[in-house]
């Protein structure tokens, strides 16, 4: 009789040719936040009033907590985050002693990152009036409007909603796009104390951001949606073809 025993044969070579590029590595990544409309506006005019020692305006005229410095700062200040995961419910039905496993609804979790505190606030500022603005510290009242709050791709237009957007670029380890995946409907839910000490030396000021994600999708090199790989089926006299 045959030995038809399983004999795995596979060398150092084997994996390195299947292990494309060397790996991705989890520091190559890049993070945006896109803050919604209503934010942007208060933050802007705040700034001006205050009269602090930020430079409101520049030579160029151009607001300083603009949308562009705020998201351009993110990609450099969120020093850590996490690629989504998937969760989809189950439904057992059961049946004669047995259960039937059937798929129920799909969940999102909430959205995580750390950022890096630097001395003129901005990024902290930003999240902290987008926070207030949801629901006031003095009053039980807040915005009540839940769109997007960012461009409406269909309108052309601006909504005015709370809800911002965010994006979580997977990079090679020459900086070129792996993947990218974009959070939908994105608002803070927590943002974490900063801790003060004097006996803290040699590190940077860091706080987490917790954010509530109505859903995400996620998009290749090509910037092609991949949200399912579906092809309609073909129909014969007897049976469905996929």
């Amino acid at each position: 009789m045959a030995n038809t025993r399983y004999i795995s044969r596979k060398s150092i070579e084997d994996f390195k040719s299947n292990l494309a590029n060397g790996g991705v590595r989890p520091t190559m990544f890049e993070v945006q936040i896109v803050f919604p409309k209503i934010i942007r506006e208060t933050f802007d005019i705040e700034d001006t009033a205050i009269g602090d020692n930020r430079d409101p305006g520049g030579d160029s005229g151009e607001m300083s907590g603009s949308a562009a410095e705020l998201t351009e700062k993110s990609t450099f200040l969120v020093k850590a985050s996490t690629l989504p995961g998937s969760n989809i419910g189950r439904i057992e039905v059961p049946f004669r002693g047995r259960r039937l496993k059937v798929s129920g609804d799909r969940t999102f979790n909430d959205w995580q990152t750390t950022v890096f505190n630097d001395s003129d606030y901005r990024m902290r500022d930003a999240i902290e009036k987008w926070a207030e603005v949801i629901q006031y510290h003095n009053f039980a009242i807040g915005h009540n409007q839940i769109d997007s709050g960012i461009n409406n791709s269909i309108f052309g237009e601006e909504e005015s909603g709370y809800m911002g957007t965010g994006f979580v670029r997977q990079l090679d380890r020459q900086g070129r796009q792996l993947k990218i995946y974009k959070f939908s409907g994105i608002w803070p839910i927590t943002i974490d104390d900063i801790s003060l000490d004097f006996g803290i030396n040699d590190t940077i000021e860091e706080y987490g951001v917790t954010w509530a994600v109505q859903y995400w999708h996620a998009n290749n090199e090509q910037n092609g949606p991949q949200n399912t790989n579906f092809v309609k089926p073909k129909r014969n006299r007897r049976k469905i073809i996929s």
